[in-house]
């Protein structure tokens, strides 16, 4: 199992007085206790920490894209990191954000690259984090949407219904997180066999010792492969 200590949530404040949220501790490069590392990242102690909410004026174009979003729907928050901007709403509110970023003439973002799944099992309540990445053409303008769902209850309406090229990766982010996405046409596992036991890319998923079994598949001899040359 991954060896990473949560530790209950502090707030940290950063010199331009932006609140940040420590939602856990990282103990090690890889959260591996047992590995035998030599390196010296086996005593590396840094605490997980989530960026806080920026307040307004936001700069540039990131205050009109705000204001056109709350005239349809509330956000939970809005976070600036490293000069891009992240929309943080409601989980169920996100079927009408998208829509509202798709066809709204003052947003225009046509294309939705996918979505990413992360887990912070510190962050009490909202550990599974989904983030989709946006682009508007229209406006060369790029943003991020992010919604949280809690372990107990992992579940996000899916947007393929407005955004097409969501659907293998809503199937990927099923797959690797166990986020259930309501309403995909076909959710079924697409890396992992469909009855692979839990989910590889979350915190709580160990590090060695799970069995591989492969079904039905064959190498053939070597005088059979494929010329690549």
């Amino acid at each position: 199992m991954s060896d990473n200590t949560q530790d209950p949530s502090t707030d940290i404040v950063r010199d331009d007085a932006q609140v940040e949220q420590a939602v856990g501790l990282r103990r090690g490069m890889f959260g591996a206790g047992d590995s035998g590392d030599t390196s010296g990242y086996g005593g590396l102690v840094a605490p997980v920490v989530l960026p806080g909410a920026a307040q307004r004026p936001f700069g540039g174009w990131y205050d009109e894209v705000a204001d056109a979003l709350e005239s349809t729907i509330p956000l939970d928050r809005v976070v600036i990191d490293r000069g891009e901007i992240t929309f943080h709403v409601r989980r169920e509110d996100l079927p009408v954000v998208a829509r509202t970023l798709r066809d709204d003439p003052a947003l225009r973002f046509e294309f939705c690259s996918g979505v990413s799944g992360v887990h912070y099992p510190g962050d009490s309540g909202r550990e599974l984090h989904a983030v989709y990445h946006l682009l508007s053409m229209t406006y060369n303008r790029r943003i991020r949407v992010e919604v949280t769902a809690p372990d107990a209850d992992p579940h996000i309406p899916s947007i393929v219904d407005t955004y097409p090229t969501n659907d293998w990766h809503e199937r990927e982010t099923f797959d690797m997180f166990g986020i259930v996405f309501d309403g995909h046409p076909a959710l079924t596992r697409i890396l992992m066999p469909d009855d692979w036991p839990g989910h590889p890319q979350r915190k709580d998923y160990p590090l060695g010792g799970i069995p591989v079994e492969y079904k039905g598949g064959t190498i053939p001899p070597p005088d059979e492969r494929r010329s690549y040359s």
